[in-house]
């Protein structure tokens, strides 16, 4: 048996130069976001305990709970909203199509009855509003002529709703059911997010214009706006009201977040500027923010969320970040098994510890991309796609110096000599490099196309995997390389070969979904029929006591194998990850750490059936 003990999260997915929404339930604490195609539901007081909801078939948008917390809404870029409930395995209630483009923001009426969304859409449909039991819609919504980015629903009668966008206009609507009322051109650039106070009494709509401008909210009268003093200097992305609707949060380009103080004649004047730290660089920019209970949060456009306090606006926020893409690679320090690095395509190596969760990023001298890397005692090594390895030191939580190597070629896998770590074997197209330190020991061309490698501890044996099935095993003497034997047993391309930790066996595993244990010294087979895939085995590892091989598949599968008893014998962990298992490794006997598509890390505990 498998249980999930600790979910790390993925992080927001951001776009430059566009406001994202988080929104959540001050009831249970939560807050919602997307990522790719999950909706990611968190808990602000347990940072380990996260839910996803992984049922769009397109890129989520939006996420809402309803007024009772019982229902969420989401949307996504194909103009579906799904309404599904937040208990007994998120039940799907209701699925419409509502526009024909991308929906940008949605939002529940206050007694749960209707909703408005808003986004893109061929023709004149940027908005609709439609009962959430039937899809019924409910009024007539003209005069916009470009993306609808934020609407918003008055949450005390009489009803009104607001919507604002890429026009540079604010209209009012009124019902139900609602027709046009009237409309504001005051802002001068694309208008971002617009939000009724909870008391119903005002309305706020921020602009990339750096302008926020305040509405009575039932006449739809502008007021007043925010004080251009200490005012911000970038495009305003979001916004959002405490919930007394005396103080609203903003968050800007210009890399801060600031707390206004909301008159009753609807003038706002700053009361604290917020800077989130950061180097300072484009990601450091604020796009999502959210005033929940005593919580304000930020979204960084890296994805990093901070929580300030409300009460204490001196204290130094609480920051966590993740992976945004795809976690292709994963490894656990061997001597703290207790924390794992992961890294992901856009040269991001995160560093998580168990039982706590994020624990920081490993900032690089040299961003570059990472295909694959490996962990030795105090080393990082990575290839990308720029022909180049990269040897990188570590000094607990800081990356030292790095040294790059141009092989000549670009590399499809690496391995290290664990006891001899300067000597490692890199694969390319149609042979194999030798490395020791940062030195070509030899390239070798082997005449086929290789797919996989691996170095034996001692560094005097490679096992090289090829596009035909076939595994060929070298001897290694000084730098060359003098072939042994040939096995054959695998029906498609290898993908992936791991020696045992005691180097008895080895395992490897193929695209056509199958992966076989081998016996080190008499070649031969020790472990077959290991078929329980259902598409091609991204990754595979062993346990540490050599007991135990697990095997992690573009199906979303992660499946663990004892070696002493047959392959039917097996634990298999259903949709581990969204969109497939790309790193696995075992941090002890008893649990095993996976990685994915969906740009989660998660932990599993193990036992033995």
């Amino acid at each position: 048996m498998a249980e999930l003990k600790e979910t790390y999260a993925c992080i927001p997915s951001t776009e430059r130069g566009r406001g994202i929404l988080i929104s959540g339930d001050p009831k249970s604490n939560s807050i919602l976001y997307c990522n790719g195609r999950s909706v990611i539901i968190r808990y602000l007081d347990r940072p380990l305990q996260v839910a996803v909801y992984g049922e769009h078939a397109y890129q989520a948008t939006v996420a809402r709970y309803s007024p009772n917390g019982e229902w969420i809404a989401s949307a996504d870029v194909s103009g579906t909203v799904r309404i599904w409930g937040t208990h007994n395995d998120f039940v799907l209630k209701k699925e419409f199509r509502v526009l024909s483009g991308r929906i940008d923001d949605l939002q529940w009426s206050p007694d749960g009855l209707r909703i408005v969304a808003s986004g893109d859409g061929k023709g004149k449909s940027l908005v609709r509003a439609f009962m959430w039991d039937s899809g019924t819609n409910v009024g007539e919504f003209d005069g916009h002529s470009r993306r609808v980015l934020s609407c918003a629903f008055k949450p005390t009668r009489p009803f009104r709703i607001a919507t604002c966008g890429e026009d540079f206009l604010v209209n009012f609507y009124e019902g139900p059911p609602f027709k046009f009322k009237l409309s504001h051109r005051e802002h001068s650039n694309f208008v971002n997010c617009l939000r009724f106070s909870p008391d119903g009494s005002k309305l706020i709509s921020v602009s990339s214009d750096k302008k926020g401008i305040i509405y009575d909210a039932k006449t739809g009268d502008i007021i007043g706006e925010l004080s251009s003093e200490d005012g911000h200097q970038g495009s305003i992305y979001a916004v959002s009201w405490s919930p007394d609707s005396k103080q609203v949060l903003t968050v800007s380009a210009d890399k801060s977040a600031k707390v206004w103080d909301i008159s009753d004649d609807g003038k706002g004047k700053v009361k604290k500027t917020l800077t989130a730290p950061g180097s300072g660089g484009v990601e450091d920019m604020l796009v999502g923010c959210l005033w929940q209970n005593d919580h304000l949060v930020t979204v960084s456009l890296g994805g990093t969320i901070s929580i300030f306090s409300a009460s204490d606006l001196e204290k130094s926020p609480v920051s966590f970040s993740g992976h945004m893409k795809n976690v292709n690679s994963l490894a656990v320090l061997k001597s703290d098994p207790k924390i794992m690095l992961s890294s992901s395509y856009d040269g991001l190596i995160v560093k998580w510890i168990q039982g706590i969760g994020y624990s920081g990023k490993l900032e690089r001298k040299v961003n570059s991309q990472i295909k694959c890397f490996a962990v030795v005692e105090g080393e990082i090594v990575s290839c990308g796609f720029d022909n180049k390895i990269w040897r990188v030191s570590l000094l607990g939580d800081q990356c030292g110096d790095a040294n790059s190597i141009d092989v000549g070629n670009q590399p499809k896998d690496l391995s290290l000599a664990l006891s001899s770590p300067e000597v490692t074997l890199v694969s390319f197209d149609t042979g194999v490099i030798l490395l020791r330190g940062t030195k070509v020991l030899s390239t070798i061309d082997l005449g086929f196309t290789v797919t996989a490698c691996a170095i034996s501890p001692d560094g005097t044996e490679a096992i090289v995997g090829g596009q035909d099935g076939k595994l060929r095993l070298y001897s290694i003497t000084g730098d060359t390389l003098n072939e042994e034997a040939v096995l054959e047993k695998h029906r498609g391309a290898i993908t992936v070969i791991r020696y045992s930790p005691d180097v008895s066996m080895f395992a490897s595993a193929d695209v056509n979904r199958e992966a076989v244990v081998w016996d080190r010294a008499s070649r031969e087979v020790k472990l077959k029929n290991m078929l329980y895939h259902t598409a091609r085995i991204n990754c595979l590892a062993w346990s540490p006591d050599n007991t135990m091989v697990a095997t992690g598949s573009l199906d979303t599968c992660v499946i663990i194998y004892d070696i002493s008893k047959p392959a039917s014998n097996r634990i298999t962990i259903k949709g581990a990850h969204l969109g497939g298992v790309y790193g696995l490794a075992f941090t002890d006997e008893h649990s095993i750490v996976s990685s994915g598509e969906d740009a989660c890390v998660r932990v599993w505990g193990i036992t033995p059936q």
